[in-house]
């Protein structure tokens, strides 16, 4: 199965108990498709084109031990690690219940090479260079100490190791400057408060997504944390940028 395909499998994985950010990140459902066209002006060719970028830091063939840290639903996810039977992975998330939505589509997808972990990216349960790869998908922004985000997944990567970071990016040019601000600041609040069921959960999304570093800073930052070969790609859209970097 190609890295497209196994794409285009990501919804099957939900069933009918899909969320609204599976929906809306898969192009799948009626008010997913309404978010990614009004706000990022994204069709369904291009919402494959967006996952297939964003997924590139994991290959094709890729057989070392893997680190996902947050594993969010794993909507995006789980197919891919589908296709890698010889991979070691890892998946880490702070909250319960996103963890238990990912575990649900790896068990689904009968995916056996798998440990989920609840844990703190500040203080991770794991030894020094255990990983050949860490991989975060529009998590990191969430971490309330990103000093430590950084040095815990440098510490636990193998000499050579990979660092693959993808961030939603706060558009600069209107109209999109515009409507991302409607996304951010109603429609993602407001689902961070449905899925959690806490009034408090997820109100401080907007702010950290708009605080977040983003290209040039981005790559001192992770540079000053002791990473080489940093590089960034905006991803089609402008939706998100591709951070990567070596240890």
């Amino acid at each position: 199965m190609t890295r497209k395909e196994q794409i285009k499998s990501a919804y099957k994985l939900t069933g009918s108990n899909a969320s609204f950010y599976d929906g809306m990140m898969t192009y799948s459902t009626l008010s997913g498709k309404t978010i990614c066209r009004l706000i990022w002006n994204m069709n369904q060719e291009k919402n494959l084109r967006y996952i297939e970028q964003a997924l590139s830091g994991v290959p094709e063939d890729f057989d070392g031990k893997l680190l996902e840290v947050p594993v969010g639903t794993g909507v995006l996810t789980m197919p891919v690690y589908k296709e890698l039977p010889d991979a070691d992975i890892t998946c880490l998330d702070y909250s319960a219940d996103m963890m238990g939505a990912a575990h649900k589509k790896a068990e689904a997808a009968g995916i056996k090479n798998i440990t989920f972990r609840q844990g703190d990216v500040g203080e991770l349960p794991f030894d020094d260079g255990s990983f050949d790869t860490v991989l975060s998908l529009n998590g990191f922004h969430a971490f309330p100490d990103k000093e430590a985000a950084y040095r815990e997944t440098f510490r636990v990567l193998k000499p050579g190791g990979h660092m693959v970071i993808v961030e939603l990016t706060t558009p600069v040019r209107f109209p999109m400057k515009q409507l991302f601000r409607v996304y951010s600041h109603t429609v993602l609040p407001l689902y961070g408060r449905l899925i959690s069921k806490d009034k408090r959960a997820y109100s401080y999304l907007t702010q950290t997504i708009e605080a977040f570093p983003q290209g040039e800073r981005m790559m001192t930052i992770l540079q000053q944390a002791g990473f080489s070969d940093t590089a960034f790609q905006r991803l089609p859209c402008g939706i998100c940028t591709l951070y990567s970097a070596t240890k």
